[in-house]
């Protein structure tokens, strides 16, 4: 990681002079006193990790264990010739400190499943301490594997932790079908029918479905594209097809829902 920058005051209120403009100092504030958990840090997960950052959020906790390799090129953010064979949540922190040197990073180099996301992801005790001294808390999935979307969501549900769930983004060419939606809501992906599916028949969850899961998600309307010799359904998109004006707006998207 590089070094760490010291910017005077002035400095730092130049870097972010638009978005308290935009927002106001008192929102402002909130978003540097915020703590964003980003579960996934690929194709959709980076492009919402730099949002962040410009947003000026003030702490970060990256959380993946893969590599940067030739094939990210097409959509993930840090995937240059330079980058290939380190890790993404490091090159993506080296990116985020010349971003805001003023951030605070916690880097997980893990992959979430059922088994850790109670060591990964903080519970409810300690939101409710964060609370008290004027900090909150938000976790971005954005990852493409159904039994890790699953885990966070049970974690978070259980929690009361605000989550904002990324569906799936291969197979999708265009940008303007993505919105946000409960879970409940969401149509055109396999892989939030997969989750919803889990969440009903095997914990009980809004069985009657009739209720919302209090779950955003991004996600889009658009059928998916579906090459035969690919599996569908997930926001793993080397095979599947993917294109970056898809999986950086889902990223983009999911940063303005955790703002609010």
């Amino acid at each position: 990681m590089t070094p760490d920058m010291t910017l005077t005051d002035a400095q730092y209120q130049r870097r972010f002079a638009g978005t308290q403009k935009l927002y106001g100092a008192a929102q402002f504030s909130k978003f540097e006193n915020l703590h964003a958990y980003v579960v996934g840090v690929g194709g959709v997960g980076s492009w919402a990790t730099e949002g962040l950052a410009r947003t000026g959020v003030g702490e970060m906790t990256l959380i993946d264990m893969d590599v940067l390799v030739a094939s990210n090129v097409n959509r993930q953010l840090p995937a240059t010739d330079s980058n290939f064979g380190k890790s993404k949540i490091e090159a993506m922190a080296e990116r985020i400190k010349e971003i805001n040197p003023h951030i605070k990073l916690h880097l997980i180099d893990d992959f979430l499943s059922k088994d850790n996301v109670q060591l990964l992801i903080p519970n409810r005790a300690l939101q409710s301490q964060l609370k008290q001294s004027g900090k909150q808390l938000v976790v971005l999935d954005c990852v493409d594997d159904m039994n890790a979307k699953l885990a966070l969501a049970l974690h978070c549900r259980f929690n009361k932790l605000k989550l904002i769930m990324a569906g799936g983004a291969g197979g999708k060419t265009d940008p303007t079908q993505i919105q946000v939606a409960d879970l409940k809501d969401t149509y055109q992906d396999p892989l939030l029918a997969k989750v919803r599916q889990r969440l009903r028949q095997d914990y009980g969850i809004n069985r009657a479905m009739k209720e919302k899961f209090g779950i955003r998600c991004v996600f889009s309307s658009q059928p998916p594209i579906v090459d035969k010799s690919c599996q569908a359904g997930g926001l793993h998109c080397g095979g599947y097809g993917s294109a970056v004006a898809v999986t950086s707006v889902v990223g983009m998207m999911l940063v303005a829902e955790a703002l609010k």
